[in-house]
């Protein structure tokens, strides 16, 4: 296996273009006009300005999203000293989980230098290029010189991950698994393997943490690190920081009634006769990698009562992995143009990442890590690398914590920040941060049709935690109260239970309306009692809901005809229809209709159209709308393409407000060099952002293709044309999914409220 693996990873390296970065233009540079703002002449207008005032550097440059991952190369993973050239493929690879965690660029530099001070002089002098220096793999107890000396001469962030990473994820996990067994981080006694950088640092924090200094007992390959070794000159200046006025004695000895237990040394050194030896409900840091000082399956057999344990390693819970903190402490120390990365911003890394660790889990992250079961317990005492959230909590609360100390040189508005952050993610988490945002300000009532469903519940819990809307389960009572405790959901939600026989009024309401319709009153009492489908529907239709989701467990189809039976299409509206929003990097584009109507007619495209430029207003988007054909203006004569040319009659007679056209095809659509070059005389005067299909297979299949091929982030669907606020979810959508379309029926709901 480990052969193979190693075989498998040269090739991944050695694959074109080699290595694992590349450095790509963020502007325009396909004219000769490009080219002259870029370079010569025009380069040096921002250079004047920067040589006035050096500030100025982080605007006109890269600079404010630039870090340098430097190292000599000295001591490489478990590697050791391999040089500089040989540390290379590792300091790409910092620079690849800089990128994919917190968006940020990287140079690396990669020093053949051995003397101290000469590194120093190289790296300071590197200080106008960079927000941000990252020291990595460089030995002991040279690091420590190095950082220290670094940080008061360079005014940027100058951060060692070796010394601090662990201590700050070893820091977040100590919290919460203090909490879980009931201890309090003033009582703890800690024990330390390991008298290097990461242990060292790791001791420190803890101090910062709470802990008393006197209760870390450290140990190096020579014992317990006594004041009488400090004394006598067996030890460096570092160590001696944490020498302990005890007797002497091996590993054994120091974990006898220690409560927690940190091995930063080597593999194989604990037995567990050493773990049942300290306290009870022991805290076990075990991070010698790739093999920990004692295995996670021995030390949870070693004592019967809770051991938490927490590894190095990903095929155990709980692993202790930095890329949980550098990428998002430089993230946010960048974003207020910190001098440092202070204490205080290490403390707030570590307590956001504790506090993040309570939450409920997104889909997404479970998904990744092979439908684990994430809970905050024993076993997930600290958030996923992938978890989007660790970058909007931990860098926010890195970037308060740096105005707040002092060292930020410039502010910035928290909320604005969060959404900036939720931008870098991704074209449709921006989006939806803007339906979120409105959504927040004025929460509705939504009916959740399948209440009993774990990811409906999920869902309540998210949308009522963030002040999105007001959810109202819909279901068993019991079961959703047993369900949202078992998945550790600290909150009482809002149930409605068909059968608790207090609903008569929505029987009567629904045989009103479906009297001449064939059903009769006790069908109407079975429908409201068996399928909450009609019974959120009618609450809507009754007002005592402001929305209502549905379609999670039931077929698009099936799930759609209550609500269009009981609620229907608006009084201005004879269709609805279902559009996605598709989020590229530099634009959205809304499809329409991707769900409902299979062939409609000119009427039906004009009044999808319409409804599809109010939704995307909704999304503070100024709609242009083309109408999608295979021709180009009359180019083809056919009864598909005659409907929309029709079509966009039909809206131009009504007096829309937002300019729309067509016939046309897809790329005429969407690139502007043939929408305005070939077709000036077109009503769009930049591409078009609504697209209106000529039927429902042809909208169905683009809006997959775009977004699978184009690398769109889809929101959706959404149902527009309905007479209340109604949206119907796809089966197998996360929760994120219904949490985003929950926000969009509370905003739908506002809208219709001001109409």
């Amino acid at each position: 296996m480990g052969e193979q693996l190693d075989d498998e990873a040269r090739e991944y390296h050695r694959r074109e273009p080699p290595g694992k970065i590349e450095i790509r233009t963020t502007k325009s540079t396909n004219t000769q006009r490009d080219l002259s703002l870029a370079y010569s002449p025009g380069v040096a207008a921002p250079c004047r300005d920067i040589k006035a005032d050096p500030t100025l550097s982080y605007d006109y440059t890269a600079r404010g999203n630039l870090v340098s991952v430097v190292s000599d190369g000295s001591a490489v993973l478990g590697l050791g000293d391999i040089g500089a050239a040989a540390s290379k493929p590792v300091m790409e690879g910092k620079g690849v989980l800089f990128k994919r965690f917190a968006d940020i660029d990287v140079f690396d530099v990669e020093l053949d230098i051995d003397d101290t001070d000469e590194f120093i002089r190289a790296v300071a002098a590197m200080e106008p290029t960079f927000g941000g220096i990252n020291l990595e793999d460089i030995s002991a107890p040279a690091c420590f010189e190095i950082e220290e000396r670094l940080s008061e001469e360079m005014s940027i962030p100058v951060f060692h991950d070796d010394q601090h990473g662990t201590a700050i994820i070893t820091g977040a996990g100590l919290i919460n698994a203090a909490d879980i067994v009931g201890k309090e981080l003033e009582s703890l006694n800690v024990t330390i393997s390991g008298a290097g950088a990461s242990a060292i640092a790791t001791a420190k924090f803890y101090v910062s943490l709470g802990i008393p200094h006197e209760n870390i007992t450290m140990c190096d390959s020579s014992g317990i690190i006594t004041q009488e070794r400090a004394d006598a000159g067996d030890i460096n200046e570092y160590k001696t920081e944490f020498a302990r006025d005890i007797e002497g004695g091996g590993l054994d000895d120091a974990m006898e009634g220690a409560d927690v237990f940190v091995g930063l040394s080597v593999a194989g050194i604990v037995s567990q006769e050493m773990v049942r030896q300290m306290a009870s409900n022991p805290i076990i840091f075990a991070m010698a990698n790739p093999d920990p000082e004692i295995s996670y399956p021995d030390a949870k057999a070693a004592r019967d009562d809770t051991v938490i344990m927490g590894t190095g390693r990903s095929d155990y819970p709980n692993q202790v992995n930095n890329v949980l903190g550098f990428p998002f402490l430089f993230r946010g120390a960048l974003d207020v143009r910190a001098t440092d990365i202070n204490e205080e911003m290490k403390l707030a890394a570590a307590h956001a990442l504790a506090d993040l660790a309570r939450q409920d889990v997104p889909d997404e992250v479970v998904k990744a890590y092979g439908d684990q079961q994430l809970q905050f317990g024993p076993e997930y005492i600290l958030p996923k690398p992938v978890d989007p959230r660790v970058m909007l909590d931990l860098s926010a609360a890195v970037a308060e914590a740096g105005m707040e100390s002092g060292v930020a040189r410039t502010e910035v508005d928290l909320t604005e920040y969060r959404d900036k952050l939720e931008a870098r993610m991704g074209g449709s988490r921006e989006l939806m941060r803007v339906i979120h945002n409105k959504a927040k300000a004025d929460p509705r009532r939504v009916a959740l049709a399948e209440g009993t469903d774990k990811k409906m519940i999920r869902a309540a819990y998210q949308m009522q935690e963030e002040g999105i809307a007001d959810p109202v389960l819909l279901g068993d009572q019991d079961a959703i109260h047993a369900t949202a405790a078992d998945l550790g959901l600290d909150f009482d939600p809002e149930v409605v239970d068909p059968r608790d026989g207090g609903h008569d009024q929505y029987a009567e309401r629904l045989y009103k309306l479906r009297q001449r319709k064939g059903v009769t009153h006790s069908e109407a009492r079975e429908l409201v009692q068996r399928d909450t489908n009609y019974l959120a529907s009618v609450m809507v239709e009754m007002g005592d809901a402001d929305a209502m989701l549905t379609g999670l467990t039931h077929h698009y189809p099936s799930a759609l005809r209550p609500p269009l039976q009981v609620v229907g299409t608006a009084a201005d509206a004879d269709y609805a229809a279902g559009v996605y929003v598709l989020a590229f990097e530099d634009r959205v584009i809304f499809c329409a209709d991707a769900t409902v109507n299979f062939e409609p007619d000119a009427e039906a495209l004009a009044e999808i159209t319409e409804h599809t430029a109010d939704l995307a207003e909704q999304f503070n988007v100024e709609p242009r709308a083309a109408m999608l054909s295979y021709s180009n203006f009359g180019s083809v004569e056919s009864a598909s393409a005659e409907r929309s040319r029709e079509a966009v009659e039909l809206l131009h007679e009504t007096g829309v407000e937002f300019p729309v056209d067509g016939e046309m095809q897809a790329d005429t659509a969407v690139v502007e060099e043939i929408l305005n070059g070939t077709y000036e005389f077109t009503e769009l005067e930049e591409p078009a952002n609504v697209l209106v299909f000529p039927n429902l297979e042809a909208g169905n299949i683009g809006y997959k293709l775009l977004q699978r091929l184009g690398g769109a982030d889809a929101v959706g669907p959404m149902l527009v044309g309905m007479d209340k606020p109604v949206h119907v979810l796809q089966r197998g959508d996360e929760v994120k999914d219904i949490v985003n379309l929950g926000a969009v029926a509370v905003v739908d709901a506002q809208g219709r409220d001001s109409e």
